[in-house]
């Protein structure tokens, strides 16, 4: 089992909340499972408060905040993807000539990914036109601060573009691999290995390009690891409701 920081636990485990709050006390008593000292969770718990990453709220809780938000909002994207019928059309964003500064830079560029755009060349991200125009307001805002935004028709052939710029091969073959572990698992005994590997998932899960459906290559297994996440997740999560319904039982 890999080792994780306090923050990673604390952070990954309200990623998987909704809404994203916890009790602190839960939230240092899961950390334990991993083998975190309750003093070492509750530092890593007053950083991120003081970082901005979480707030505290009523009755000792703790909830996402900022950045953390933002993502935990595209991973809820992610699971239940909101798709346009495709004509055709691809979203294109070019990047004005002019000097920018590196914090503008890498803020563009991971507001572009986060909308599931990719580079052509330098300045010029683009992806099919199928997604809300209204997704990820806030990544959206620092892209279109920063590029044009056309609709376009390329005059080559979709499938050949989208493989030029997205990777699905690797995307795939991680897909079914961890398709594979989620089937196997089943009720997998340890709570720490058991949300190592929902939160290994969830991730390759938000990367998935959301291509049109006339797009995918044979055997896309985009909608098989949806599945076998929901599947999977049923079963951790009533552990893991026992785990906090146990622990909460035993400081009344």
């Amino acid at each position: 089992m890999a080792s994780l920081s306090a923050r990673s636990i604390i952070a990954s485990t309200l990623l998987g909340t909704v809404p994203p709050r916890l009790p602190g006390r839960l939230l240092v008593a899961f950390a334990q499972e991993f083998g975190v000292q309750a003093g070492t969770t509750r530092v890593a718990l007053s950083r991120m408060v003081d970082g901005g990453e979480l707030t505290r709220v009523e009755s000792g809780s703790y909830e996402l905040a900022g950045a953390l938000r933002e993502r935990h909002q595209r991973q809820e994207d992610g699971l239940r993807p909101s798709t346009r019928v495709w004509g055709g059309e691809w979203e294109l964003r070019i990047v004005p000539a002019g000097a920018r500064s590196s914090a503008e830079r890498a803020a563009l560029r991971r507001s572009c990914l986060h909308l599931g755009l990719r580079e052509l060349r330098d300045g010029v991200w683009m992806r099919p036109d199928n997604l809300p125009p209204d997704r990820l307001p806030g990544a959206r805002a620092v892209v279109d601060e920063q590029a044009q935004r056309l609709t376009a028709v390329p005059d080559v052939d979709s499938s050949a573009l989208v493989a030029e710029l997205f990777d699905l091969d690797a995307w795939a073959t991680e897909a079914n691999r961890l398709c594979d572990l989620l089937v196997a698992a089943g009720t997998e005994s340890s709570l720490a290995r058991g949300f190592e590997l929902a939160a290994e998932s969830l991730r390759h899960i938000v990367n998935d390009p959301l291509l049109p459906e006339a797009l995918w290559p044979s055997g896309w297994p985009a909608v098989s690891l949806r599945s076998a996440y929901a599947t999977y997740l049923v079963g951790y999560q009533t552990r893991l409701s026992g785990f906090f319904r146990a622990e909460l039982a035993a400081v009344q």
